[in-house]
């Protein structure tokens, strides 16, 4: 499957991107970055290392202190982000509580004022997609970490934007639940072709799930190594067994070393 398409214009660029905040914390210095329409970036790095600042600032909830970040979202070239052209998803699920999992997942309709048949419609195909169909009246301390996770996937997946950006969904769950929601994540992915840049901590996960992985110095924040992962697509468990992928989470991890410090990078 292509995940992209050869010399198609960036979805999102950001050009010397940097973020200081009003504490003098200087979170990203320079940061140069091109995700095409339909790649699966991961972004790796230390802890600290300004990479929910990027994310942020991709989905125009922070904006930069130098540099751009340039957006082509539904066909509009430019800065402002339009409703619904990207979705959002937390390390923490971040749902309503008193609400049950249709609830959550219609939320973006009901803000817009547009919660009519059609947007129930797609609330159900999207709950049905993620795995959550008999659930659709449950409420959220009914579910597990990873049925939570599902739904704030599917809130964010309900508007079908062009670009999902995740920050660390699946850190807080345990390795099972994780490889599972991997799965889950890649699905979605070969079925809606949403841009994803994902932020994450694990090299191995960062490798089974990724068409390219930016990978980022300590603060502030650079872009110190942009790896393509060339492993097989689709992507399924056994890919983590072979040599390739044990090769890929080589270089990877030995690009964060060098990124942090701990020897010269050298080119891929």
């Amino acid at each position: 499957m292509p995940t992209q398409r050869e010399g198609a214009a960036p979805i999102v660029e950001l050009s010397g991107v940097g973020k200081r905040f009003a504490t003098g914390v200087e979170a990203l210095a320079g940061v140069d970055l091109a995700v095409r329409r339909g790649e699966f970036v991961s972004v790796v790095g230390p802890s600290g290392c300004g990479k929910s600042t990027l994310l942020r600032i991709v989905a125009g909830l922070a904006e930069p202190s130098s540099g751009t970040c340039r957006l082509a979202l539904g066909g509009a070239p430019g800065r402002k982000v339009p409703a619904g052209r990207v979705g959002f998803v937390f390390q923490d699920p971040t749902l309503m509580p008193w609400s049950t999992v249709t609830g959550n997942v219609l939320l973006p309709f009901r803000i817009a004022h547009r919660a009519g048949t059609e947007a129930r419609e797609r609330v159900a195909a999207a709950i049905e997609a993620v795995g959550l169909a008999g659930f659709a009246r449950a409420y959220p301390h009914q579910l597990s970490g990873g049925m939570r996770m599902r739904v704030s996937i599917a809130r964010a997946l309900v508007t079908d934007p062009d670009m999902l950006l995740l920050d660390e969904p699946f850190a807080a769950l345990d390795e099972i639940t994780r490889h599972a929601l991997n799965d889950d994540l890649l699905r979605l992915w070969e079925r809606y072709r949403p841009t994803i840049l994902f932020v994450t901590h694990s090299v191995y996960e960062s490798v089974y799930l990724s068409s390219r992985i930016a990978v980022m110095t300590g603060r502030p924040g650079r872009i110190a190594a942009d790896l393509p992962i060339d492993l097989p697509q689709p992507r399924r468990q056994a890919v983590r067994t072979t040599p390739e992928y044990a090769a890929a989470c080589a270089r990877v991890s030995a690009a964060l070393s060098a990124a942090m410090g701990a020897e010269p990078v050298r080119s891929a």
